[in-house]
């Protein structure tokens, strides 16, 4: 595997789940990590955890709201300032919430589940890209899902979110490959991680992921990695999901009947009799 030491790598949502655990294996690797987030104190608890791994690996705490483009350039600022350049950026930060769209908050659900999921990745990409355009090399990872690619009962925002940072990685790699800027899409399926706890899931159905198909926020970590290593355009994790994106794309009336019958109607059937 292509080393890692002393490469500067910026992880934005880096005190819990994914972002955590992508900057814990960055730190195996012996990188120079950026760990940005609004939980200074579960950064720095990463940070000396990261230390004792005495793999030579360098920390850097800051926190910051990605929704607010003041933090962001903070953190690209206070990351040059300290080290000098940018080799990798995982634009991590992210949240959802599930519910039925006239149940979601116009302002709490709806706008600050775009600000972060989608503006965040913009913005915190734009203030990095001179800086590897400058370098003529560089990796953006985006962390999207499985809600980038399938869309389902519940995830109307977050889907929203994650379809826009399909679209907008899909074009930037395009616009950025000649200064050898790589950039890459990964889409996990279910991970045990905080994010259930926080998207307010209510569900009739006890509809989840299969514990066969559940992944770890470590499993992620090391897939994210991996694409810094060896850069694809996109990553479906586990490979099964890529049969139900598939099955989506081909065959969406067919979809639309088993989501629809098996998962919206039960889920709002006291709303449907309510109103028959």
């Amino acid at each position: 595997m292509p080393s890692l030491t002393g490469k500067v790598v910026i992880v934005t949502g880096a005190s819990s789940g994914i972002g955590e655990a992508s900057a814990r294996q960055f730190g195996r690797e012996g990188a120079k990590v950026v760990l940005a987030a609004r939980r200074a104190e579960r950064l720095e608890t990463v940070a000396q955890e990261i230390a004792a791994l005495n793999t030579g690996a360098e920390t850097l705490v800051i926190q910051a709201d990605l929704s607010k483009l003041e933090d962001i350039q903070f953190v690209v600022n206070q990351t040059l300032s300290k080290f000098g350049r940018i080799d990798v950026l995982v634009n991590n930060a992210g949240f959802g919430r599930l519910d039925w769209l006239e149940n979601l908050d116009p302002t709490k659900d709806i706008e600050a589940q775009l600000l972060v999921n989608v503006h965040g990745v913009i913005q915190t990409t734009r203030q990095v890209l001179p800086v590897m355009i400058k370098q003529k090399s560089g990796n953006i990872i985006n962390m999207c899902s499985m809600a980038g690619l399938i869309g389902t009962p519940t995830y109307t925002i977050y889907a929203a979110s994650k379809h826009a940072v399909h679209g907008f990685s899909e074009a930037l790699r395009r616009e950025v490959e000649p200064w050898g800027i790589h950039v890459s899409l990964i889409y996990p399926g279910g991970v045990a991680t905080e994010f259930g706890q926080h998207a307010g899931i209510k569900r009739k159905t006890k509809a989840t992921t299969p514990k066969f198909l559940l992944l770890t926020a470590d499993d992620v970590g090391r897939a994210v990695v991996k694409l810094v290593q060896h850069p694809r355009a996109m990553w479906i994790i586990p490979w099964l999901w890529s049969l139900s994106a598939l099955l989506n794309k081909l065959f969406p009336a067919f979809v639309d009947f088993t989501t629809i019958r098996g998962f919206t109607i039960p889920e709002r059937e006291d709303e449907l009799k309510a109103h028959a």
